[in-house]
């Protein structure tokens, strides 16, 4: 009897799903016998799913019809979303197939809306992590959005945040990590720039978080200060192994530990930079310009601009006018470096006699072509 039935519904399935490849697998067809057949046969139809995909998928909806999803699919649809976007997120998760959008979607919709967010930024949020959709509205979107949006400042911030990291309103971590911050001291600008600039770290593993904050700690970091963050997210984006290998290379070059330690709490930054990058700016400063490296010690975020196209340029000015007397020896030689294109233009060569400002401009166009960096930034080298 189980033998006949099972053939019975054998039959039915493939001739429903006569077009798949053939041939399938036994336990293919046997499985399917036994699930939500039509579910299977829609999600193929309509997403182009494989077999498989779609038999596991098919276990998380309930329905012998088009009807239900077909609502659901026209609801995304009429909020912007393309069948890109459907096939996409139906794949991450499909129960929203067999949702009632209405209770369970248009709230969040409505909400994010509230709080200034575009229809297309909707779509960029659901696209970014459509598993938000299933939490609850009153216990984990808004307390998620209240516990980020406070340190923001804005609406506008918050819902920028959440564009660019839209796991932060499906996370279950942000909270905890907000107050696991605010716990151990880290002010509110630091707060709100990592939020800003990397929001997956207040979407990872508290105790993960917790271990990188106490490093932090004994290293002599203070969560008070402003530069806390940048060394937070520094520590967060590379790998123990990776960040101790790049002490190894400063270190290299005759660092000792108290001076890496000073240098990266003045910019952590410098800890992001390649190991390749550490070397190629240290041989040009120490070896070719034969300046002392404890300038890099005092002003690190040197290392995080190209060496190229800022570096070597602006180094080789600075190094002429000395050379000429026609800057004073006294004078620092790391502030040209943070200054914009068009302030340097105007204190390094603007301010020179013709023939002195002509061979400093050629001397610095000869390293890095700014000819059409200076027409884009109108300048005026009046003494040319």
């Amino acid at each position: 009897m189980f033998k006949f039935s099972l053939s019975l519904n054998a039959f039915a399935i493939s001739t429903t799903l006569s077009h798949f490849p053939f041939p399938f697998s036994l336990k293919f067809l046997t499985t399917t016998a036994t699930s939500n057949s039509f579910a299977v046969s829609y999600f193929i139809n309509k997403f182009n799913f494989s077999p498989e995909f779609a038999l596991k998928a098919s276990k998380q909806v309930r329905f012998n019809s088009s009807q239900k999803p077909d609502s659901v699919l026209n609801f995304f649809t009429t909020h912007g979303f393309t069948d890109t976007d459907m096939q996409n997120i139906i794949k991450r998760e499909p129960w929203l197939l067999n949702c009632d959008t209405h209770k369970r979607v248009l709230p969040k919709f409505q909400f994010l809306l509230s709080k200034g967010a575009s229809p297309s930024d909707i779509v960029r949020m659901v696209s970014g992590s459509p598993r938000f959709m299933k939490l609850s509205l009153d216990d984990r979107v808004i307390p998620t959005y209240n516990s980020i949006s406070k340190f923001l400042c804005s609406d506008q911030n918050a819902i920028a945040s959440i564009i660019s990291c839209p796991s932060l309103l499906s996370s279950k971590f942000v909270t905890e990590n907000v107050k696991l911050l605010v716990n151990h001291g880290v002010a509110n600008p630091s707060i709100f720039r990592i939020i800003r600039s990397r929001a997956n770290v207040i979407c990872s593993n508290p105790f993960e978080l917790e271990k990188t904050l106490q490093e932090l700690k004994i290293m002599g970091f203070d969560p008070s200060k402003s530069y806390f963050a940048d060394a937070l997210l520094a520590m967060r984006c590379i790998s123990k192994s990776k960040w101790n290998e790049k002490i190894d290379a400063y270190k290299k070059w005759g660092w000792s530990e108290e001076t890496i330690k000073e240098m990266v709490s003045r910019q952590p930054k410098c800890m992001l930079v390649s190991i390749d990058k550490i070397n190629r700016v240290m041989e040009f400063w120490v070896n070719q310009l034969g300046w002392d490296d404890s300038y890099l010690v005092m002003r690190p975020g040197i290392f995080a601009y190209s060496l190229e196209n800022r570096v070597i340029p602006r180094a080789l000015v600075v190094r002429y006018l000395l050379s000429k007397g026609l800057m004073s020896e006294n004078a620092s030689l790391t502030t040209q470096f943070f200054m914009s294109e068009k302030l340097f233009m105007k204190k390094y060569v603007e301010c020179f006699e013709v023939e002195e400002a002509s061979q400093v401009l050629k001397l610095y166009r000869e390293k890095m072509n700014v000819e059409d960096k200076i027409a884009k930034d109108n300048l005026n080298i009046s003494c040319l």
